[in-house]
């Protein structure tokens, strides 16, 4: 259940959109920060809030690569796989960071801290290899250089 401050402030945000579709994707986002993945519960309540069905929130909740519809790790590391970062080794990166990790893509570390992603573009090509953690891209990633991303993610999430 929501509390009451966030749901008066996203109801804000959609009031303040040009139409309730609009403000489907910034309503989703918010709704998975408060419960760290886009829960039933959470579908329902972004449709009760837009005016919408939970089925056309499912639909673009499913079309969206950064919203997730199960659970996931404490810090989401998205991997680019688009052609440009493939091209310029982001493959090994995602292999080093499954071996680092101890999973594979698409799945959560044992502590819960990590999930791991393939992710089809994050706009970063001319700085390929990417991957991106939480808000925060991080271009032209070694695997040492990933290790220690991952490492300051882990410190700073304890």
């Amino acid at each position: 259940m929501l509390p009451d401050s966030l749901k008066s402030e996203l109801k804000a945000r959609v009031a303040h959109a040009v139409t309730n579709r609009e403000a489907v994707v910034d309503v989703m986002k918010e709704l998975q920060r408060h419960y760290g993945w886009l829960t039933d519960e959470a579908v329902a309540e972004a449709a009760e809030l837009l005016g919408l069905t939970p089925l056309q929130v499912e639909e673009l909740a499913t079309f969206y690569e950064m919203i997730y519809r199960r659970p996931v790790g404490k810090r989401v590391i998205h991997v680019c796989d688009s052609i440009s970062c493939w091209a310029m080794g982001g493959e090994s990166l995602m292999a080093h960071l499954a071996r680092q990790l101890g999973i594979g893509p698409g799945e959560t570390t044992a502590d819960g801290m990590f999930t791991l992603l393939p992710c089809c573009c994050l706009g970063n090509c001319g700085e390929a290899p990417t991957l991106m953690i939480g808000d925060t891209l991080h271009g032209r990633v070694t695997p040492e250089q990933a290790s220690e991303i991952v490492e300051k993610e882990r410190s700073a999430a304890r």
